[in-house]
């Protein structure tokens, strides 16, 4: 079927085209505690295509982007692309230059059975430390195998394999008195039993202490630790101020060479792209633009070395060697967790929302479950919100030397951060 949409669009009037054409075995299976409701497979077939088309005299580019149904009749491909290239003939941009072939060097493939990682999903759910108490709701589980194949117009065509999996999950914790719910989702490659475990139980224990939460204290300004996935929020900012589309747009002033927090006194951050983290959901080849994927270092020490992004943009940027970034690492800080977790703070590991917005960097979210240190005692709170903007917080923030991955983010364990606007519940 592709290879017929490619001469289709090689006889149309198009100037340049894309092809990713995926297709995903995935296992699925909806749990009522520990009983199995339901279960189903889907073998799919996804194919999109982009076209473009030059422009005032090829000053311009325009493009258009669609799914092309692997059920369509050669008329009905025909029919659809040149609809694609009637609506790329409507959008106007500076004229760039699509990915071109390049060396790279092929990952090992990975033995993808998805029924494995689906029973390995399984077995680790049985193995939590549930009590009478604090147990399991419900859990789904999503395990695929991805066969994705790009080609360009360029003369690009690479094919790949790669595991995704999702499981969600629903905790209940009850006393005599009341009985509450907290919710995850865990993304990653295939199934990391051990890490999936030591997070469910860290859970377990945080719908116990929910139910004896006190009233988070007025705390005007006060250190905040975040332990947990949330933390992915927060260097999700510096990894989209180096987004060539943000520079481009000017919705990110950072440039290269150039620290982006000249009166940082705490840790400085170092943020690496890597094209493969052990367990990752987007172990990639290639970007989804055919760009070849390698590690590189995008930020040094709080000073950006190189800006990745999309072929158009960096293009415009005069950026080489560079790709949409898949997978992050960001190096550890210089303190351990216990120096972290030192004097007076709160660590919140349950918000309703956690937000950093990533152009504004203005942060917010509400307090469903914290520990307020208070330098004695440990009480668990509840209620409340913690503010504040990451252009601020990037001069005085603290990163743990130990670390640990939430699907494509390897991060320090804890992050903390100086100053920030906590509203109490009292």
């Amino acid at each position: 079927m592709t290879d017929k949409i490619i001469d289709i669009l090689k006889a149309s009037d198009a100037d340049g085209f894309e092809i990713t054409d995926t297709t995903t075995l995935a296992y699925e299976f909806y749990f009522i505690k520990h009983r199995l409701d339901q279960n189903r497979v889907r073998d799919v077939e996804h194919i999109n295509v982009k076209v473009y088309k030059k422009l005032d005299d090829g000053k311009m580019l325009g493009s258009a982007s669609g799914e092309i149904y692997p059920t369509l009749t050669d008329e009905e491909i025909k029919e659809e692309i040149n609809k694609l290239i009637s609506r790329a003939e409507n959008v106007k941009n500076p004229f760039y230059e699509l990915n071109k072939p390049e060396d790279y060097e092929v990952s090992i493939s990975e033995d993808v059975d998805v029924s494995q990682i689906a029973e390995n999903f399984v077995k680790a759910m049985k193995e939590l430390p549930e009590t009478d108490t604090e147990y399991i709701n419900s859990y789904e589980i999503f395990a695929e195998k991805n066969k994705r194949r790009f080609i360009n117009s360029e003369g690009i065509d690479i094919s790949f394999e790669y595991p995704s999996s999702m499981v969600e999950v629903v905790v209940n914790a009850r006393d005599s008195e009341h009985e509450i719910e907290l919710y995850r989702m865990y993304k990653a490659g295939s199934c990391d039993s051990e890490n999936l475990k030591k997070d469910i139980a860290e859970v377990l224990r945080y719908g116990k202490d929910k139910l004896i939460a006190k009233p988070t204290p007025k705390l005007g300004k006060a250190a905040v630790v975040f332990p947990t996935s949330d933390a992915v929020q927060i260097f999700s900012w510096f990894v989209e101020k180096c987004n060539a589309g943000f520079i481009y747009s000017k919705y990110s002033d950072w440039e290269i060479g150039k620290e982006v927090a000249p009166r940082a006194k705490g840790d400085k951050v170092t943020l690496k792209s890597v094209k493969y983290l052990p367990n990752s959901s987007k172990n990639f080849d290639v970007d989804d633009e055919g760009a070849v994927i390698r590690d590189m270092t995008v930020l040094d020490k709080n000073v950006p070395t190189t800006f990745f992004g999309g072929r158009r943009f960096r293009y415009y940027l005069g950026i080489k060697d560079s790709y949409l970034a898949c997978n992050f690492d960001v190096e550890g800080g210089s303190k351990t967790s216990e120096e972290i977790r030192s004097g007076k703070y709160l660590e919140i590991v349950e918000f309703s929302d956690f937000a950093v917005d990533s152009i504004s960097g203005d942060i917010a979210g509400e307090i469903r479950l914290g520990y307020y240190h208070d330098g004695e005692k440990v009480t668990p709170v509840s209620g409340g919100s913690i503010s504040g903007c990451m252009t601020d917080f990037v001069n005085e923030m603290y990163m743990s030397k130990e670390k640990r991955q939430y699907d494509n983010f390897n991060i320090p364990a804890l992050t903390r951060l100086e100053n920030v606007s906590v509203t109490g519940a009292e």
